[in-house]
């Protein structure tokens, strides 16, 4: 058995649906799970559901229903030529309760309710995808991840429960292959011991897939993009990108944690345990190899990676007595970029300073320099760039670092670092 995952893009509208029908169809009598996202931007759209109702302002909450109403209906116009089918009540239905749900009181836990609310952009564009593959004459059952994933009850970010969620996979889904080829199911949604829809964190459809795999024994996982497989940089940053043809897990573990988009970071681990590959193939050109992603690390080295992080905001704290910075203030500094939830891209101490580097859309600065100001002079450096390299050579170095001034660099056997400014 192998899954495949088609993101929000590659279901984007009806043209997006039918080239899934389209690539299905390569894999005619193979044992498939299909693991869907919403639809195209849904899940902005219903995180702007959340926010109208925590205002309780019903016209904003209405009008943003109706958009993703009228959104999803002109697909389904395109998909299915008449009415009468049995997904159009579906999604009537789903849309009378999503409704419905504004004049009930807004919970204290805005997590709970955000779960409620996004998770229903997977359950529509599955529910679609399933009812056209099937009128397209696939043999094809429509399963609800929110019965199957087993979580905690840390709404939009919900730990797995493995051994609950083997058991049920096992249980009430992989029998279901006795009577059908491929099994549909939503990326991203899992559910609590009483039965509440949890997230597992977005983008977390991807992780959905490892999920599966794992609990399935699959022979494989494709994640199906825009791209023709993993590329050794963001075009948007970088020219002349290179495919890379194979990597390790390890490989695709340090790409995920420097900050490349491609796979979500939790996916790999659990194929990882199993040895399953991962393929990452382009939906465009489904025919073409892709990159995949596996245990050997002996193509690891050969093609430079290169990850950017533009906008970013550099922060030195130094003791106002010049004390040397020891476990102690390190413990103290640590403590209060928790209490803000700063996330740290990268750190380094000297004797007398430490220093962190923060996404700049992601702090409020005066807030940062106010929490240490009682004890440490602050200083920061705004508008910088933080690129990674991961088997680095002088080369590269030399073609990054062009017309740049390197504030701070580090350097291991296989990684570079380095904090940039524009020269000028």
């Amino acid at each position: 058995m192998k899954v495949f995952k088609f993101g929000g893009a590659s279901v984007k509208d009806a043209a997006a649906v039918r080239n899934v029908s389209g690539i299905l169809s390569l894999f005619e009598g193979q044992k498939l799970t299909v693991i869907v996202s919403a639809m195209g931007k849904t899940t902005n759209k219903l995180e702007e559901i959340v926010d109208a109702s925590q205002k309780r302002d019903r016209k904003i909450y209405m009008a943003h229903v109706d958009d993703l109403y009228a959104f999803h209906m002109h697909i389904m116009g395109e998909l299915f030529p008449e009415k009468h089918f049995a997904v159009y009540n579906k999604v009537e239905e789903i849309f009378e309760r999503l409704r419905e749900r504004f004049n009930e009181p807004f919970p204290d836990n805005y997590s709970f309710e955000y779960d409620q609310i996004v998770s229903l952009g997977e359950v529509l564009s599955s529910h679609i995808v399933a009812a056209f593959l099937f009128e397209q004459g696939h043999s094809v059952a429509w399963a609800d991840a929110r019965k199957l994933i087993r979580t905690n009850h840390q709404y939009q970010e919900g730990n797995v429960d493995w051994k609950k969620t083997e058991e049920l996979i096992q249980t009430r889904f992989l029998p279901e292959f006795e009577r059908t080829d491929i099994q549909l199911t939503q990326g991203f949604l899992g559910h609590t011991d009483e039965g509440f829809t949890t997230t597992l964190g977005r983008e977390g459809s991807d992780y959905t897939a490892g999920i599966f795999a794992y609990c399935t024994n699959a022979e494989s996982v494709t994640i199906w993009k825009d791209v023709p497989g993993m590329l050794n940089a963001d075009p948007k940053w970088f020219d002349n990108t290179i495919k890379l043809e194979s990597i390790s897990f390890k490989e695709a573990i340090e790409l995920a944690y420097y900050g490349a988009s491609v796979i979500h970071p939790k996916t790999i681990k659990p194929l990882q345990n199993k040895g399953i590959p991962l393929y990452v193939k382009s939906f465009i050109d489904p025919k073409a190899d892709g990159t995949v992603i596996q245990s050997s690390g002996e193509k690891d080295h050969l093609v430079p990676s290169f990850i950017f992080k533009m906008d970013q905001v550099l922060f030195s704290f130094t003791t106002k007595d010049f004390s040397f910075i020891v476990e102690e203030n390190l413990s103290d500094i640590f403590d209060r970029l928790a209490r803000v939830n700063a996330k740290i891209n990268l750190m380094q101490n000297s004797a007398l300073d430490f220093s962190i580097l923060l996404d700049r859309n992601k702090v409020n600065i005066q807030q940062i320099v106010d929490l240490f100001s009682d004890t440490y002079a602050v200083k920061y450096n705004e508008g910088l760039e933080l690129v990674t390299i991961r088997h680095y050579d002088q080369e590269t170095l030399d073609r990054v670092t062009e017309n740049k001034d390197i504030l701070l660099q580090q350097k291991s056997r296989q990684t570079a670092r380095l904090i940039m400014k524009d020269r000028g």
